[in-house]
């Protein structure tokens, strides 16, 4: 733990805090030169400018980050300079956000442990600039790999018949709260979320499963992909939305099989893709370079 946090101290101090904005809007000419006007005028040096325009739509998405050190403009008052030139005038919709100000990232699990490992592992490492403040599950199951990494391991039990699901997410969501959590990892967690923490949480719920959906569905759908033959396998990860499983893809992934492999095989490589494959998506989302339009994701790079 120490060795983690000194890691985080010693690259806080070498990176000037930066301002990142995600925006988009409908496309058309001199929103760059005017956005990056407003930086340079107020004395920011852009150090990232990525953009994208979708042809289709005519939509602009664009993902822009200045160090705040020399900038005139305090930070507490950007976001209300950027409303006031921009949003009408290009009916702009943007978030912004302060690299110095690091997420608080929630994970939610049941009894698998292989995507909980790998992320905490990862954090551990000095990989994810993130704080966990806790660990939420409906089992005990893994509450020693919580207290292996110090990390508050948090149990509701829910009824078989779900009696009880309302008083537990209300739970769960007053620790949320409590502990200013920013964003939430469902690390294999099986249960279906409320609209509720859906709608507290928008774009901020990242859910990783297989592939097969809805080819495969129920407890062994690698044994089903296995009987009938499949020759490739993968991995999904997306925002949560009130629509199960359909929320903006974030990221995926998949590997070949052959006739060699076995079921056992296929599960065992399933679960090292899911935890790849979650891990990209969270990296992503804490670096703050996901845009998401209607039902898809910019992945700035």
């Amino acid at each position: 733990m120490y060795l983690c946090k000194m890691k985080i101290e010693i690259k806080n101090k070498i990176m000037k805090p930066t301002a990142i904005l995600l925006l988009h809007c409908p496309d058309q000419q001199g929103i760059i030169s005017e956005v990056t006007k407003f930086i340079t005028d107020n004395q920011g040096n852009i150090v990232y400018l990525d953009q994208y325009v979708d042809r289709q739509d005519g939509i602009f998405f664009m993902r822009i980050q200045w160090e705040l050190d020399t900038f005139i403009i305090p930070r507490e008052k950007i976001k209300e300079y950027i409303e006031t030139l921009y949003t009408q005038r290009y009916k702009m919709e943007f978030n912004l956000y302060f690299s110095d100000q690091r997420p608080r990232m929630a994970i939610f699990v049941s009894k698998m442990s292989h995507c909980l490992y790998d992320l905490l592992a990862r954090w551990k490492a000095g990989e994810f600039d993130v704080d966990i403040p806790c660990i939420v599950s409906n089992h005990e199951e893994l509450r020693y790999v919580a207290e292996q990494f110090g990390i508050p391991y948090y149990v509701w039990s829910i009824k078989k018949d779900h009696s009880n699901k309302a008083e537990v997410e209300q739970a769960e969501m007053e620790l949320l709260r409590k502990e200013n959590v920013t964003f939430i990892v469902l690390a294999r967690y099986m249960q279906i979320i409320s609209d509720e923490m859906i709608s507290a949480y928008p774009q901020h719920i990242i859910n990783i499963h297989h592939s097969f959906l809805p080819a495969f569905v129920g407890a062994k759908p690698y044994h089903q992909a296995w009987e009938r033959g499949v020759k490739i396998i993968g991995a999904t990860s997306h925002y949560v939305t009130a629509e199960l499983d359909a929320g903006p893809i974030i990221e995926q992934d998949v590997a070949r099989i052959t006739h060699k492999d076995t079921p056992e095989s296929l599960v065992l490589k399933g679960k090292d893709l899911e935890k790849i494959v979650l891990s990209r998506a969270v990296s992503k989302h804490i670096q703050r370079k996901i845009l998401t339009y209607k039902n898809k994701t910019i992945i700035f790079s």
